[in-house]
């Protein structure tokens, strides 16, 4: 059954998508613009635009539509598969491609393309989750460790747990350091002033980050960021917390800043020891085209 939310305008001069974002916590304000589009939102029983300001005393009806019904389905989507062996898969994620489906990305994700390339992937608790282990952002690209089965998802966790694995990250960020290397240690958790973000907060989880300056540029620099633990948008938030947040951040970010895909952020070197063998593996991708390019201009600009 889909929900309806009925609220009266208490002020006038606020833009109706703002306005209810900070009235509706179930809402994002992306999600509220759909539904204003899509005509699920009206003011005073009428259709309105995104751009609409409130006037005291307007009548808004909102509908929130029962949520499409995932189904997990393999898709033939091409992957970059760095590594593969009979208990896991090492691959190389692409800027722009969701880990797993959910509510706003129904399908086209890694997970599918995953199934449309083997049936043997480890069941997870979530259902939407299967052979995943870990995750990366959306827009951030490189490598991630699949589970093919029970065993090595069980090895996988514990070593993330144990943090005895390597996860290494590129990154360009804004800004130069006056130290070649450094330890963010602050905790993330929610951010009580926006539930779409995370932010460095008291009463958050541990987070350590490890960080060493790469390259300098005019305005950015290039780093290496080593994860200790591995908190949600960890290495964007830490790095945004002391004043160098990543370059093309769309969350964390200033608007000011280079232009890209999201994020210049790239998971570059992954390390692990192997779940039966017991062999310690490591491999390290280069960073996506765009990525690169940027660079490039970067030291140009620096010549």
């Amino acid at each position: 059954m889909s929900e309806t939310i009925n609220l009266t305008a208490d002020q006038a001069g606020g833009r109706i998508d703002r306005a209810l974002a900070e009235k509706i916590d179930k809402l994002s304000r992306t999600q509220i613009k759909d539904l204003i589009k899509s005509g699920h939102i009206l003011v005073n029983n009428q259709k309105t635009k995104v751009s609409y300001k409130l006037v005291p005393g307007d009548e808004i009806s909102v509908e929130i539509p029962d949520p499409e019904p995932l189904e997990l389905v393999g898709e033939d989507i091409p992957l970059d598969i760095v590594y593969e062996d009979d208990d896991v898969i090492v691959v190389n994620k692409p800027q722009g491609m969701v880990v797993h489906p959910s509510a706003g990305h129904p399908n086209h994700t890694l997970v599918n393309a995953l199934l449309g390339h083997t049936s043997k992937l480890a069941a997870s608790d979530e259902v939407f989750r299967p052979g995943i282990v870990h995750r990366i952002d959306k827009d951030t690209s490189g490598l991630l460790m699949i589970a093919k089965n029970a065993n090595a998802r069980i090895s996988l966790e514990k070593q993330l747990a144990e943090k005895s694995n390597k996860r290494c990250y590129w990154a360009i960020v804004h800004g130069n350091f006056g130290e070649n290397a450094g330890k963010i240690d602050a905790p993330i958790g929610r951010d009580p002033k926006d539930r779409k973000k995370m932010a460095v907060v008291e009463n958050g989880k541990k987070a350590i980050t490890h960080f060493k300056v790469l390259e300098s540029f005019k305005g950015y620099s290039l780093i290496e960021c080593r994860l200790e633990t591995g908190r949600t948008h960890q290495i964007r938030v830490h790095l945004a917390y002391i004043g160098h947040p990543v370059a093309g951040d769309p969350l964390y970010g200033p608007k000011k800043t280079l232009k890209g895909h999201g994020q210049f952020l790239h998971a570059k070197t992954l390390g692990f020891k192997h779940p039966v063998t017991g062999e310690m593996l490591e491999f390290s991708v280069d960073v996506p085209a765009i990525f690169q390019q940027t660079l490039d201009s970067l030291r140009k600009d620096q010549a």
